[in-house]
């Protein structure tokens, strides 16, 4: 179906904050009316609901057009979110799908967005005609038909006007998957566009490892981008990082443990084989001329100071070459840690002790008093595990996020909880009370759940992306404790730090010492309130509050309600955002995430929801990442492993040879240059921008590479070259396998052949089209994949008889040969085992033959032998009626020839006694 001939705008008298009806000139749909709300600035429309153009009438529910040519039914169309911002969530204009990220409709139909206030700080009134979901705060998002509104994740329909805010999205989103919304839309699991294997040459990167060195687990990048401080096990290693796909050593440091903490950790019962060494798990820039670092030491951690000028260790007031790390470092290498060094002072979130259950964040070094967390309030679970922390220049506070088992919940079982806290850099302590301990410390539970599964409870790493106004987002990798059984999924999920700040100037909970429950402390407010920055010098009765209240009720939620990611059988250990401009000026967030198998995806975060551009393996051996570190200047990712570092280049856009396919592949880093006939990094287009192609949003080449295409310009620039034809010329009766290359895994593929080889191939699952070349089945072959409405060849075959005579598909074949096999075969057989029945029944007549002794002869008497005593006498003569010998040897020779009366069984058993016998 055509789209709309001409865009249309309000009518001049529609004013802002009121509804109006909107008709184009000519539009294909049925004639309907449709109500929408006015924005502050004139909208167009380009593909639009028809009627006629009436103010104030009452709305009616159209139907879902089709405002595309190709299968989608759906348009897209956008408010910015600059404009948005200035108005709270009000109107600022409908505009096409590539300008900024913010509101989208699905299939066009009636829509209503406003949370918040209107351009002139009313709230929109109510659409006339419609009424509100019970429970849900009103006005939020009304649609009409089977459409999709989605603010950033947030879906809401179908018709019935119903109004859902943010908070009701979990229930919108699961009828949403069941009944309106098609799967591959909404509800599909995002699968990356592009896998390159372990080695692959079309995605290079460039691996430093040394002998002897494991472990390159912590990472500094130096101000300029030119050094990579690493921190391995027992090394400390300075690279030269300044030329991208260029790694090399500078300086290195080995520091050991000595024989004698070695000795101890050994009778510690420690591994002298993996555990007893020195893991690097600090390392900070103290100032320009030195390093800061910290180690396990050998379960007894030690700090130390590095100059740079000579990348030597510098020894301690006592000339040793280390001090005490305990509260700084954790003891052992296997447990989790934050650290971070603000204004000259390091704040550590770490284990306190050898056993692992005292959990602590410090602050030490500068030279203001040493703080910690209280252990014996029991401010933090004694199996917390710290992942991040982060420091905002415009905020005067330290966040931490963590996991740790929640006292607050009675459950049946441990149950994990992630959490974010935050210290005052401003906190000094108390005077009496909570001496050298928080006075402003505060915990909340982090939420990250998907309506219809386990919620994601258990926190691997976080990342803190500043925005432009000075504030930051705060992004995290999840899974779950529950798994169902299978490998897992894993989510991301991002935070406003104003929702952070919400929760925190929010209630507090207590426990009830008599009920041993957690409650919400329903007291009345102090001022100042307690756990604020701005206590200062606080009371006895605030400190004696905060050892008691540092639980909030409130939990933060993520933004828009939901994960941003969801992937199956993955689990991310680590996580790094990067913000980039694309052509437009459009600002685009890109995710880089690592696996435990040593997967790296890369991900663009669009309104629609994430889009994977692409998976690497980095290892050809399965193992986890320990580090990501961007160099944004360099545009380049480290990744830190057990055996050495990458250097990852964040753009890979040689690997489109065309038009389409840089469109396609939807890279904010990578964009089309017309001029040149290249995809090339975004990065580069700072002038004529015009001649620069990208479409992030919907990666459409149908529109884009038209749109970019001149009459001087070849027209295979815009779409990708034909591959170059395969000749094969088979023998009759071969098998030919026709591989069809998989250049993307979103896109579809099917098979072009000859009409002769119609139902005469075999298709096999990974898309190879497997031929038995007869007669008549020569001619062309080829592979398309089709992908967003665009196909384009990616295999090309030509077939040729080779000669010689064949069978002819159409000629019936014979099987007298194979008939006559089998005949025989069966025949012969049969006769083997006739035979072998006869041999059988043969020995049965042998043994019944020889129990009734009817057919053995008696041998003759032999001649009795003369027996002469030894003595010489004379034999006396036997008593009357005794045998003589010769008689009794006779009768033993009779004794096996019994006749037996009645019938036998094979195994001689009687079977009828005669009568005489059984009396």
């Amino acid at each position: 179906m055509p789209l709309c001939s001409s865009p249309q705008r309000f009518p001049q008298q529609a004013k802002p904050g009121t509804w109006a009806h909107l008709s184009p000139p000519r539009c294909p749909l049925e004639e309907q009316s449709s109500l929408v709300p006015v924005p502050a600035a004139s909208a167009r429309l380009r593909c639009c609901p028809c009627g006629g153009a009436r103010q104030g009438r009452r709305a009616q529910a159209p139907t879902a057009p089709t405002c595309r040519g190709s299968s989608s039914s759906s348009r897209t169309f956008r408010f910015p979110q600059s404009r948005r911002s200035q108005a709270g969530l009000g109107w600022a204009g409908l505009q096409r799908a590539q300008h900024e990220p913010g509101w989208e409709l699905g299939s066009t139909a009636t829509l209503q967005l406003d949370p918040g206030h209107g351009p002139t700080g009313d709230s929109w009134p109510q659409p006339p005609g419609l009424g509100h979901l019970p429970g849900a705060r009103a006005p939020g998002v009304e649609v009409s038909g089977s459409v999709l509104a989605r603010q950033r994740g947030m879906v809401v329909g179908p018709s019935w006007g119903a109004f859902l805010p943010p908070l009701a999205m979990p229930a919108a989103l699961r009828l949403l998957c069941g009944v309106v919304v098609p799967a591959a839309l909404l509800c599909a699991e995002p699968l990356p566009r592009v896998t390159f294997p372990s080695g692959d040459p079309r995605r290079t990167l460039t691996h430093f490892s040394q002998d002897n060195i494991s472990h390159y687990d912590i990472f500094l990048l130096a101000e300029g981008e030119e050094e990579l401080y690493v921190g391995a096990r027992n090394w400390v290693l300075a690279l030269t990082v300044g030329t991208p796909g260029s790694i090399r050593a500078k300086a290195s440091i080995m520091w050991g443990p000595t024989d004698e903490k070695t000795s101890e950790c050994a009778f510690k019962k420690k591994s002298q084989e993996t555990e007893c060494f020195n893991f690097i798990r600090v390392l900070v820039a103290l100032n320009q001329t030195h390093l800061y670092v910290c180690g396990t030491y050998a379960f007894s951690p030690a700090c130390t100071y590095i100059h740079l000028e000579n990348f030597t260790l510098v020894p301690s007031g006592r000339g040793q070459p280390f001090l005490d790390g305990k509260g700084q470092c954790p003891f052992d290498p296997q447990h989790t840690y934050t650290a971070l060094l603000v204004d000259g002072e390091l704040y550590a979130g770490t284990m306190n002790n050898f056993q692992g259950n005292e959990p602590i964040i410090s602050r030490s070094l500068g030279t203001r008093t040493l703080l910690k967390t209280d252990a014996f309030l029991r401010w933090l679970s004694a199996d917390a595990a710290f992942v991040a922390s982060f420091s905002i220049p415009e905020d005067d506070k330290v966040y931490f996020f963590f996991e740790e088992t929640a006292d607050e919940f009675d459950f049946f079982e441990k149950l994990l909880v992630p959490r974010v806290a935050r210290v005052c850099k401003s906190d000094v302590g108390g005077e009496k009370l909570l001496q050298k301990k928080w006075t402003t410390f505060l915990k909340a539970q982090l939420v990250c759940s998907q309506t219809g599964h386990f919620p994601f409870n258990v926190i691997h790493h976080a990342f803190a992306l500043l925005r432009h106004d000075g504030r930051a987002d705060f992004y995290a990798v999840f899974t779950s404790q529950w798994q169902l059984g299978r490998a897992g999924s894993a989510a991301v999920c991002a935070y406003r730090q104003e929702d952070l700040e919400k929760v925190f100037e929010g209630k507090y909970k207590e426990l009830n010492k008599e009920s041993s429950r957690w409650t919400v402390y329903s007291g009345p407010a102090m001022s100042p309130r307690p756990g604020s920055c701005s206590m200062g010098a606080s009371s006895d009765k605030a400190l004696s509050f905060m050892k008691d209240h540092f639980l909030m009720d409130g939990k933060v939620s993520p933004m828009w309600g939901q994960p941003l990611l969801v992937k199956s059988d993955v689990t991310y250990t680590r996580i790094t955002v990067h913000e980039t401009r694309g052509v437009s000026g459009t600002m685009y967030r890109v995710m880089f995430l690592a696996t435990a198998k040593g997967l790296l995806h890369k991900a663009v975060e669009l309104s629609g929801g994430a889009h994977i551009v692409e998976s690497i393996q980095l290892f050809a051996t399965p193992e986890p990442v320990k580090n990501l570190l961007l160099a944004p200047g360099k545009g380049i990712l480290y990744v830190g492993y057990s055996r050495g570092v990458l250097q990852v280049p964040l753009a890979n856009c040689s690997l489109h040879q065309s038009c389409a396919e840089c469109v396609l592949a939807r890279d904010p880093y990578c964009a089309w240059h017309s001029p040149e006939g290249s995809c090339r990094p975004a990065r580069l287009a700072t002038e004529n921008k015009s001649a620069w192609l990208q479409d992030v949003e919907t990666g459409s080449p149908v529109t884009t590479c038209h749109r970019g295409r001149s009459a001087a310009m070849p027209r295979s620039w815009g779409a990708p070259e034909d591959p170059a034809v395969q000749g094969l010329s088979p023998q009759l009766n071969a098998v030919v396998p026709l591989p069809c290359p998989r250049h993307s895994s979103l896109a579809t593929y099917s098979w072009q052949q000859p009409s002769g080889a119609q139902g005469h191939t075999v298709l096999q699952p990974d898309h190879t089209l497997v031929v038995i070349m007869q007669q008549g089945m020569a001619g062309t072959y080829k592979c398309q994949a089709t992908e967003n409405g665009y196909t384009w060849t990616v295999a090309h075959y030509q077939l040729q008889d080779s000669g010689g005579d064949g069978l002819d598909k159409d000629t019936p074949r014979s099987y007298w040969l194979e008939f006559v096999t089998v005949t025989v075969l069966l025949a012969v057989t049969l006769t083997v085992a006739a035979c072998l029945a006869l041999l059988t029944y043969r020995d049965q007549l042998r043994a019944r033959s020889k129990v009734r002794g009817c057919s053995m002869p008696h041998s003759p008497p032999s001649r009795p032998r003369e027996k002469v005593p030894l003595n010489g006498g004379t034999r006396e003569p036997p008593a009357p009626g005794a045998a003589t010998e010769e008689e009794e040897e006779d009768e033993g020779s009779q004794a096996c020839c019994l006749q037996l009366d009645g019938d036998i069984d094979v195994d001689n058993n009687r079977l009828h006694m005669p009568a005489g016998d059984r009396a």
